[in-house]
């Protein structure tokens, strides 16, 4: 059997680089690691850790198709961050005029969580801890 130490990271294609660069590092405050700039494919690479522990990749590309449908669409369907206050999370959010979904309760572990959506709307939740 194969055997998998953790995830690695998580790569998301956007379709206006700068706008998700803002969103996941001033907003969500990821850090950057590393900026690449891939002149041969006219596209960005940007390496972000979470709490110093390489996370996600943001990456452009020229004219990149839409996300079929949301959140069933075959792929990714949403990313989950935990955060030890949900409250304190949303209304953070919302002084950055970011609006979450109402607080659902997870049946099985009774946890609160809620969704945003990115700048090219994928969904993100957070997840209290």
């Amino acid at each position: 059997m194969i055997s998998i130490n953790k995830v690695h990271h998580i790569a998301i294609i956007c379709s206006d680089y700068k706008k998700s660069k803002t969103f996941y590092t001033d907003v969500l405050g990821l850090t950057i690691i590393q900026e690449i700039y891939r002149e041969e494919r006219e596209s960005y690479k940007l390496d972000l850790a979470l709490n110093g522990v390489y996370t996600l990749e943001l990456f452009s590309f020229a004219n990149p198709p839409q996300r079929a449908s949301r959140p069933e669409a075959t792929g990714l369907r949403h990313l989950a961050f935990e955060v030890d206050n949900l409250d304190q999370t949303i209304n953070y959010l919302t002084s950055k005029n970011i609006q979450s979904e109402p607080i659902r309760i997870d049946e099985t572990t009774h946890k609160r969580f809620t969704f945003i959506t990115d700048p090219d709307a994928l969904p993100i939740e957070f997840y209290e801890k």
